[in-house]
């Protein structure tokens, strides 16, 4: 896994441009499947829109629609918002209601910008982060050290399992892994020892990054 730049969660904002209202909505998206759910949700919301333009990039796929606007007028900046902010696995959707005043291509295309950068604003960006999902194994009277070590360390404690030994679930940024797995085997003579369960792109509270 890299790391990669993305919105931290949805986003909605509006611009009135000559009586014209534009409207984007924008969202992180882990698929492609994901992207097409959450135009079709904004489509379905706004189906008395003049236009539902939108552009989208997850992974190496690449999407964007005009939706009836002259060619090049809205996709295009709106996906040209996406390449310039450097975000991956996010959608926009720009919702035009028109107000009757013709705004040319020029016109359109300001505006199409506008609104998906108000958007992305509005959503916030955050940078994906690799981690990974580590178990320990610990013996009682370890406990309170691990615990310690954890902490300083910034791992998420994602469960905690107390039988004939203790099971601790997790995570640590993926560059941490090495640090916190010697200094559990260190501080434990050994006896300590870590797994790992599962890897998650993930925000700065090691929280994972799509949240819509």
């Amino acid at each position: 896994m890299v790391s990669y730049r993305t919105v931290a969660g949805r986003g909605q904002a509006e611009i009135v441009i000559r009586k014209s209202r534009f409207i984007a909505n924008v969202a992180p998206v882990a698929s492609e499947e994901a992207a097409w759910a959450f135009i079709n949700e904004i489509r379905a919301e706004h189906s008395q829109a003049t236009h539902n333009c939108f552009a989208f990039t997850v992974g190496n796929v690449q999407r964007m629609s005009d939706d009836g606007e002259p060619s090049g007028t809205a996709g295009r900046p709106i996906f040209d918002v996406l390449e310039k902010q450097g975000l991956s696995d996010t959608a926009i959707v720009v919702t035009r209601y028109f107000g009757g005043i013709l705004l040319g291509a020029g016109g359109l295309v300001r505006a199409y910008s506008q609104a998906a950068v108000a958007g992305v604003e509005a959503a916030g960006v955050a940078e994906a982060l690799p981690a990974v999902d580590l178990r320990a194994r610990v013996d009682y009277a370890l406990l309170g050290k691990v615990q310690y070590l954890l902490q300083q360390h910034g791992a998420l404690t994602l469960n905690i399992d107390f039988g004939e030994e203790v099971v601790i679930d997790f995570r640590v940024l993926q560059d941490g892994q090495a640090a916190v797995t010697q200094e559990l085997a260190e501080a434990s003579a050994g006896r300590i020892v870590v797994e790992e369960v599962g890897t998650a792109l993930v925000g700065p509270d090691l929280q994972p990054i799509h949240r819509n």
